[in-house]
């Protein structure tokens, strides 16, 4: 009956793998790398015809935030005629951006922030088509930024659909920004002023002029649209949706389905930032800090996947003869933890370094990712910096990990007494457990000695894990030989013999060099312990390095390379600290014995 137990708790691990495989992962990547080519060939389509290859579109696309009033804000759509301004047509319907991190283009026809792409940054290795944050209305997944006014009472401001006139500037660069305008024709006019950083952050300053003869009062509001379920990662340790630092209300990160079910969410406060998060790239917007607004999440369309953080700001009153001015921000690109750390620190924005899910062991995440820096600027290597900072975690948890395998090494001298007892007090389980306690407390031990620093220090390995996972640094970054992208998984096989044998292999079946030497290493460290007593657990202990091995397969290099060397230093601590402490390493018998269901002084 154990023997089927066991076979029962493979069958449906395994099972389990390999379904995952099959029937989640392997659509999801298969839709990712559809849409990421599809992307691709419209950039390219773009670029070699000189015309537009996003469709249009009469749909409706953004819902504008509402004032206070009676009166409502226009709800309009935009259509684009490019991604490329390649031909005169559509140099005169865009703007291009040109800075030293980002290109693409502003719509003349409303005005809006809707064509980045980052130049540092590219889809893949084998793929050198730079990444796209935001796509205009019109083309397969719309996602773009706009500013406007809502207007209290019947006033006309310009939507989606006014055409901007160029009022300065042909080209937005850090050295030239670009201001346009709009006359509603009834006395007020609208001056938008783009200017654009050396990084990510685009400024826009709004004014409107009142020459009408009557106060008129308006709402500023901004946005992000977001056309589309995106796909993510789907791991639960990292946030990729709806996100915002929102004042008093601390930092909101909402689930794409979560706002689908639950419809709109707003919040009333006058500091923070709000938008959309990736695993690597963002896009935000920044009101102005200290003036009370509206944010909102919201999602919209038949499906609901159409989605949309906005805020809107106070009523601004513009007299007869005078006229007002805000200035708002948004972000769009790498989330590079310098970079935002800058924004909060130089820019004044609230916790935008939020931005980067460091997690709820913020204040472990954020040192063990500085001093992966700073090994990283001295070696120039980033998966040597894994392998440095990993040493030095060990070197800190050295003392707790040294009582930790003193503690088992006394379990494991006692072993044979403990053995006795259980067999003398088989049928009673009461005095077994008052036995063992007597046997403890006479020979000094403390059972759950051994557990407690390991305890202490999962929050920190944990963290370390996280910071490998989400830091943009690892992404399309060398280690040596085959590792060319620490975000990536380990690309041979041993099914294919690492590429000697060329046959192409399901993804479960992707076991590369590194997860095998993680298998082995964690194997060897299991072994250094005595087997346990029950034989179904002293089987499935033998058979989960295999298990893991698979497991992690997966995941991106970096971090399995992580785990090996962190399984190869703690092999090397424990048997020495074993050693220290007299206690015998039994490697051999340990390893023969875990298959056979025995311990090491039963295979002598």
């Amino acid at each position: 009956m154990e023997n089927k137990n066991l076979i029962l708790v493979l069958v449906l691990s395994f099972g389990f793998l390999f379904g995952w495989q099959y029937l989640v992962q392997g659509p999801k990547d298969a839709a990712e790398q559809a849409r990421t080519a599809e992307i691709a060939k419209q950039v390219s389509v773009g670029k070699t015809s000189g015309t537009s290859s996003a469709p249009t579109s009469n749909s409706t696309d953004t819902n504008i935030p509402q004032s206070s009033s009676t009166g409502t804000a226009p709800t309009t759509e935009i259509t684009t005629n490019a991604l490329s301004i390649s031909d005169e047509f559509s140099k005169k319907l865009r703007i291009e951006i040109a800075s030293k991190r980002i290109k693409g283009s502003l719509s003349l026809k409303g005005g809006r922030v809707d064509d980045i792409s980052l130049i540092d940054y590219t889809i893949s290795l084998e793929d050198d088509t730079n990444v796209t944050i935001f796509s205009p209305s019109g083309s397969k997944a719309p996602y773009y930024a706009d500013f406007g006014w809502a207007p209290i009472g019947s006033i006309k401001v310009p939507d989606a659909n006014s055409l901007w006139a160029v009022k300065s500037g042909r080209k937005l660069t850090e050295a030239t920004p670009v201001t346009l305008t709009w006359d509603n024709e009834a006395g007020l006019s609208f001056i938008r002023e783009f200017s654009i950083d050396e990084n990510f952050l685009i400024s826009i300053k709004q004014t409107v002029k009142n020459s009408s003869g009557n106060n008129v009062s308006l709402h500023p509001y901004g946005l992000i649209s977001r056309h589309g379920l995106p796909n993510t990662t789907g791991i639960y340790i990292l946030h990729e949706g709806p996100v915002g630092v929102l004042g008093d209300e601390g930092l909101q990160e909402i689930g794409y389905s979560d706002l689908s079910d639950d419809g709109t969410q707003a919040f009333t406060v006058t500091k923070g930032w709000l938008g959309f998060t990736d695993k690597y790239f963002a896009a935000t917007l920044i009101p102005t800090q200290g003036e009370e607004y509206t944010a909102r999440f919201s999602a919209s369309g038949i499906q609901k996947t159409n989605f949309q953080t906005d805020y809107l700001l106070i009523a601004h009153d513009v007299v007869a003869g005078g006229e007002t001015t805000v200035t708002n921000h948004l972000f769009v690109g790498a989330k590079e933890d310098s970079v935002i750390t800058a924004y909060r620190d130089v820019n004044g924005f609230e916790k935008f370094d939020l931005l980067i899910d460091w997690g709820i062991f913020y204040f472990i995440t954020k040192p063990l990712f500085w001093l992966l820096n700073i090994f990283n600027g001295y070696i120039g290597n980033f998966g040597f910096a894994i392998l440095a900072v990993t040493v030095v975690v060990k070197a800190l948890f050295y003392p707790l990990a040294s009582k930790s395998y003193a503690s088992m090494g006394k379990m494991k001298k006692l072993q044979p007494e403990i053995a006795k007892l259980k067999e003398r007090f088989a049928d009673d389980r009461v005095r077994l457990q008052q036995a063992q306690m007597e046997l403890f407390k006479k020979e000094k031990v403390n059972p759950l000695a051994g557990c407690w620093p390991m305890l202490v220090q999962i929050p920190v390995f944990f963290a370390l894990y996280k910071v490998l996972y989400i830091a943009i640094e690892m992404r399309q970054a060398p280690f040596f030989g085959w590792i060319q992208d620490l975000s990536a998984p380990d690309p041979t096989s041993v099914f294919n013999l690492f590429g000697l044998i060329p046959l192409s292999l399901p993804e479960f079946l992707l076991i590369g060099v590194w997860p095998i030497l993680m298998g082995i290493t964690q194997f060897i460290q299991m072994r250094l312990n005595p087997a346990p007593t029950d034989k179904v657990q002293a089987m499935v202990f033998g058979w989960m390095p295999v298990f893991f091995t698979f497991l992690l397969a997966s995941f991106p290099a970096g971090m399995v390379i992580y785990w090996t060397w962190s399984n190869f230093l703690g092999i090397l601590q424990q048997a020495y600290i074993m050693k220290k402490n007299n206690v015998e390493i039994a490697l051999w018998d340990n390893i023969v014995g875990i298959f056979k269901g025995k311990t090491a002084e039963e295979t002598k």
